[in-house]
C-alpha cells in the first residue's frame, strides 16, 4: 500500500483559522443594512465567532430585536501582510451563519473568556459603548491569489490555526528588514522569468512552507515553496527555512 501523500500546505480549515487570527479588520453584514465594522473578532474552537459592535449601532439593535432566533449574517475578515507591500491583502475570509445577541448579564464573562485568548483593548468597552454578538458559523470561504475554497463548520471546529501564527508577523518583518540575503536565496527557487525586474518579499511562513510575493511589472504573484517535512517546533522551522535557502546548517529563527 503506498504511503499517504505528504501535506505541503495548510488545510482550508487551518487557513481560515490562521487568517481570522491575523485579520485586523472585519465587517458584519446583516440583511437590509450596510456592513458594519467590528472592533473585536475571535473565532472560538466551539465553532462560533465572537464580535464586538457599538452598543447603539443599527446592527446591535437589529440582532437584539430578533430575539432567540438570531439573524442571518456574513462576517468578512481581511488578512493583511505585516509589510509595506504594493497590495497588502493576503486573504479574505467570509463566515456565514446566524448572529445572536449575548445577554447583558453574560457580556462581561464572555469578554473575559475572549480576553484569555485575544487580549484586545477594545474588550474594555464591552458593557459601556460596545456589545458582544455571537455568530454561529454554518460555513466558511477563504480566498487568496490561488483561488477560493470552502469548508463546513464540522471541519472548522476540528481545525486549529497554524502553530506559528502568533509569531509570523515578527519573523516576516525581521526577514524583510535584516535578511535580504535569505530572501534572495529563497527567490532562486522561482522561475527566472518571474524574478526578472521584480521585487520579491516574504509574504507568509507556516509549518508547511514559505510563500513569496513577487511584485512584477504586470501583476503580483504569490508563490508557495513547501518544506520537505512540516515543522513541529521553532528549531525545525528554522532548519526548514535555511534548507530552502541553501544553508541547511545555520540555526535559530531569530537569526534568519
Amino acid at each position: 500500500m503506498p504511503p499517504a501523500a505528504q501535506l505541503v500546505a495548510p488545510t482550508t480549515a487551518e487557513r481560515v483559522h490562521s487568517a481570522c487570527a491575523h485579520a485586523e479588520n472585519a465587517m458584519l453584514a446583516l440583511p437590509g443594512l450596510d456592513p458594519a465594522p467590528t472592533s473585536v473578532h475571535l473565532l472560538r474552537q466551539c465553532g462560533d465567532m465572537v464580535v464586538a459592535v457599538p452598543m447603539n449601532s443599527t446592527a446591535a439593535g437589529l440582532v437584539l430585536g430578533c430575539g432567540t432566533n438570531g439573524s442571518p449574517a456574513v462576517l468578512e475578515l481581511t488578512d493583511q501582510a505585516p509589510l509595506a507591500l504594493r497590495e497588502r491583502v493576503r486573504a479574505l475570509v467570509w463566515l456565514r451563519g446566524w448572529v445572536h445577541a449575548v445577554p447583558s448579564h453574560a457580556q462581561r464573562a464572555l469578554a473575559g473568556a475572549v480576553a484569555a485568548d485575544h487580549p484586545h483593548p477594545a474588550l474594555l468597552d464591552v458593557g459601556h459603548t460596545a456589545t458582544l454578538l455571537r455568530l454561529v458559523i454554518d460555513s466558511a470561504v477563504v480566498a487568496d491569489t490561488s483561488g477560493a475554497d470552502s469548508v463546513d463548520r464540522d471541519r472548522l471546529r476540528d481545525a486549529r490555526p497554524d502553530p506559528f501564527c502568533a509569531l509570523e508577523a515578527g519573523w516576516l518583518q525581521h526577514l524583510q528588514a535584516d535578511h535580504a540575503d535569505v530572501i534572495d536565496r529563497l527567490a532562486r527557487r522561482l522561475p527566472h522569468a518571474l524574478r526578472r525586474g521584480a521585487l520579491i518579499h516574504p509574504l507568509a511562513i507556516d509549518r508547511y512552507g514559505v510563500t513569496l510575493r513577487v511584485e512584477a511589472i504586470d501583476a503580483d504573484h504569490d508563490i508557495r515553496i513547501p518544506f520537505d517535512h512540516p515543522a513541529d517546533d521553532i528549531e525545525s522551522l528554522s532548519r526548514a527555512v535555511h534548507a530552502l535557502a541553501g544553508n541547511p546548517f545555520r540555526g535559530g529563527v531569530h537569526r534568519i
